[in-house]
């Protein structure tokens, strides 16, 4: 999915709209959610884009640093100005949006963005493989 397509879809505010507009062609495969940047650093995938709470500079340097191509604010937060800055120097771009990280990710999802593993139904920690099946 192209970058552009996301922020439509998704109802997304461009918070650095040069970066927004640059990259509005980049497709978008891979997506990750958390607000523990050390998770973000060690597993979010090249290229891909961030779901966070976080607002703060650091999440500008571990996305860089991780080279994600965009981050998605949720849940109604906003950066501070300093931070849309950095970000627009490193040329990150940044989204707001209404909606909830649980809601952005399963839509994300359906539009057919997957994880850093592309897959579930992987052996989980109970040591079984795939979702169980419920009911009968």
């Amino acid at each position: 999915m192209r970058l552009d397509e996301m922020a439509k879809l998704l109802e997304l505010e461009a918070l650095t709209p040069t970066c927004a507009e640059s990259l509005a062609s980049e497709d978008i495969t891979q997506g990750y959610a958390s607000d523990l940047l050390s998770d973000v650093l060690a597993h979010a995938p090249a290229g891909g884009v961030l779901v966070t709470l976080q607002v703060h500079l650091n999440v500008i340097a571990v996305a860089s640093h991780a080279g994600l191509r965009a981050v998605i604010f949720s849940s109604g937060r906003t950066p501070e100005p300093d931070v849309v800055e950095r970000a627009a120097e490193e040329g990150l771009a940044l989204f707001g949006a209404r909606a909830d990280t649980f809601e952005i990710v399963g839509r994300l999802y359906q539009f057919g963005l997957r994880g850093s593993t592309g897959t579930l139904g992987s052996t989980g920690a109970c040591g079984h493989d795939g979702p169980e099946k419920l009911g009968p």
